[in-house]
């Protein structure tokens, strides 16, 4: 994607051919800076911090963290703090899993000598399916917005939550890589952006990216949707998934269940857009099986702008002494979620759905 008419990845290798370099989504949209990663440990914090965020992105990143790693120490003693340190950093998103489980078998069998090379050359390969992945997601969630009727006025009105964009991906993004796809072929479409409470993804990081590409939208309130799906303003909801269930729940960004319920009750489709490393087929209930990451409650009480005068600041919110809560995501059941939209095509939230895309999981079953 563009950016000030620039194209961008997320996640890169350096000119060195050894520092990963990464856009910084804690400053946006403020400040646009490109982080250096020179050792594994800076990619786990980066993870951690959510300097790099977004399910597909964190798997990215963890497999250059393993690269730094491996450039690092190569030993068998290496290669296994790496996977411990950066399994850790984020215990929600499966595409972290994913992905150091991936870099772990291949490095493994493989002579000390041979494992930089081979983990960097791993890491540029995720980068590239993923981009793939993301715009094959992109074309197929396309199909759907084509038989959409708009409710109101002439232009087809989405609602996303969160950020599933590019800068939650290495490119094109999950949930938004439709929207994209649909505004390039001409298609009158706008997008209400969630701010997405407490760390306002939305308003901070949706809204900024989808500026930059020229669609069309208006950052609302996270309490806003119901009203606006009431009054047939909103034809479709579509967010994204850090984890999803053999059978169809899925596990997103703190506020995703109540958009959920909304829609329903509204009869407005609620689509999920995933690329198939997010789909964790060892678990069945997303309710009791996902772990739920509880963040810093700093990330209620304070929130950052920017002043009149360009600066930006942090300021507290809340009362002095008052306590808070910051559970990260939520798990909506499958029977509030219309379809998965996939790199493979679109299914039912269910294992036959699933199953009918990734018939290879069968014998999971």
């Amino acid at each position: 994607m563009k950016v000030d008419g620039k194209p961008y990845r997320t996640i890169w290798l350096g000119a060195d051919g050894t520092t990963v370099q990464a856009i910084d989504q804690t400053l946006l949209p403020h400040k646009f800076v490109v982080r250096d990663f020179r050792t594994m440990e800076d990619a786990e914090k980066a993870i951690r911090t959510m300097i790099v965020r977004g399910a597909p992105l964190i798997g990215a990143a963890a497999a250059y963290g393993m690269a730094l790693a491996m450039a690092a120490d190569p030993s068998d003693a290496g290669l296994k703090r790496g996977y411990d340190v950066l399994m850790a950093s984020r215990p929600t998103a499966v595409n972290l899993r994913w992905a150091l489980d991936d870099l772990r078998a291949l490095l493994s069998p493989l002579a000390r000598g041979k494992r930089r090379d081979a983990a960097y050359k791993r890491a540029a390969e995720i980068c590239d399916e993923d981009a793939d992945i993301c715009r094959r997601i992109g074309e197929n969630g396309l199909g759907l917005i084509r038989k959409l009727k708009p409710r109101s006025g002439e232009r087809i009105n989405a609602l996303t939550h969160c950020n599933a964009g590019w800068l939650a991906t290495v490119d094109w993004g999950t949930a938004l890589s439709p929207i994209y796809q649909a505004h390039d072929a001409g298609i009158p479409i706008h997008v209400w952006v969630d701010e997405t409470r407490p760390r306002n993804q939305g308003a901070s990081l949706t809204a900024w990216e989808l500026s930059k590409h020229g669609v069309p939208h208006t950052v609302i309130a996270d309490n806003a949707g119901g009203h606006l799906m009431q009054h047939g303003k909103v034809d479709f909801c579509i967010v994204g998934t850090d984890r999803t269930t053999r059978r169809g729940d899925v596990c997103n960004k703190i506020g995703t269940y109540l958009k959920a319920l909304a829609a329903h009750d509204n009869g407005v489709p609620f689509y999920v857009g995933l690329p198939y490393p997010t789909i964790d087929w060892t678990i069945s209930d997303g309710h009791r099986e996902i772990p739920i990451e509880e963040r810093s409650p700093i990330e209620v009480s304070r929130m950052a702008g920017r002043t009149a005068s360009g600066e930006v600041v942090a300021v507290d919110i809340l009362p002095e002494g008052s306590p808070a809560a910051n559970p990260a995501f939520d798990v909506t059941p499958a029977r509030l979620v219309t379809a998965l939209v996939t790199e493979r095509g679109v299914c039912p939230a269910s294992e036959a759905g699933l199953l009918s895309l990734y018939p290879e999981q069968a014998k999971a079953a």
